[in-house]
């Protein structure tokens, strides 16, 4: 029994060494959300450009879609700023399937 304690013991002190920086946390936590709206941005976009040549939206729908598309970029762009993101910080590496989002 006292073998189990002293491991149990250790293991809890193990946990409480580890280091959670709030600064770190948050930025990883920001660069999983922007991942994800970039993969939704990059997919809206592919949408969009697919209605344009069909020639399914009116000319204030694509204007519309296209301003939204342009200030959403924008945002993105300010918020990596804001946190030292560059656009490839947010492109997982998915191991043998390769990257999340495609390189341009």
């Amino acid at each position: 029994m006292g073998t189990g304690t002293r491991s149990g013991a250790g293991k809890q002190a193990g946990r409480s060494r580890l280091d959670l920086e709030p600064d770190t946390v948050e930025r990883d936590l920001i660069k999983l959300v922007l991942t994800v709206v970039e993969l939704l941005r990059q997919l809206m976009e592919r949408q969009a450009v697919r209605r344009f040549d069909t020639g399914d939206l009116s000319e204030d729908q694509e204007e519309r879609i296209g301003l939204t598309l342009m200030l959403l970029d924008d945002r993105m762009a300010e918020l990596r700023d804001r946190y030292g993101l560059r656009p490839e910080d947010l492109n997982l590496d998915l191991g043998p399937l390769g990257p999340l989002l495609p390189r341009d």
